[in-house]
């Protein structure tokens, strides 16, 4: 691997770690917003991040890439944070969802 990609891969790697701290910090921004914003959330990117381990040969379990990503249990997050959907985002999600969701 030559310097150039190291550098891409490290910057690439800085900006996932920043992302994933401010979706920490920003615990007010629910994932079905997130879902219904951009098509997709914390929970895409915890299996995004699963998905590369399991690549490379590190097999992970989806409760473990989502505390990693989350920084605590799942279920714990959801207990702190997560809020009830209102109708409307919901309805959005529905409309929208991905497939295999």
């Amino acid at each position: 691997m030559d310097e150039s990609t190291k550098t891409r891969i490290a910057w690439e790697a800085a900006a996932f770690r920043r992302l994933r701290q401010h979706l920490m910090e920003r615990t007010d921004v629910q994932n079905i917003d997130l879902m219904n914003l951009t098509g997709f959330c914390r929970n895409c990117l915890s299996d995004w991040y699963r998905e590369a381990a399991e690549e490379s040969g590190v097999p992970m379990t989806k409760e473990a890439a989502r505390e990693n990503f989350y920084g605590m249990p799942y279920d714990e997050w959801r207990a702190r944070h997560q809020t009830p959907a209102e109708p409307a985002a919901r309805d959005a999600f529905e409309r929208n969802r991905p497939k295999g969701e």
